[in-house]
């Protein structure tokens, strides 16, 4: 279950995918299959070799990529997520969601 996620974030995420753009988005996030995490970091473009690509960088196999039709995106949790946030200098999502400490 997604929660902590504003409208307008999620529709400015949705037309950077669909235009192509590596799309960043973190929110809150409760899973069962997933104990000790509470949030989720989606990296999505829907131009599959440039996501691929990206994700490589961060050492993201190409089949982890969730192949949503519209959305394709890779799923990050805990420590790698932190990680890479950081490299991508998210600084507004590392604080709002208190990455940086954890």
């Amino acid at each position: 279950m997604a929660f902590g996620l504003k409208r307008d974030e999620l529709i400015s995420w949705k037309k950077k995918v669909l235009a192509g753009e590596i799309a960043i988005l973190t929110h809150y996030w409760l899973d069962n299959r997933f104990p000790g995490c509470t949030t989720v970091t989606k990296v999505g473009c829907n131009d599959l070799e440039k996501l691929t690509k990206w994700g490589r960088q961060y050492g993201l196999e190409a089949e982890w990529i969730h192949r949503d039709q519209k959305f394709p995106h890779f799923d990050l949790f805990g420590d790698r997520q932190r990680d890479i946030l950081l490299s991508e200098k998210q600084w507004k999502q590392l604080e709002q969601f208190d990455l940086l400490t954890k």
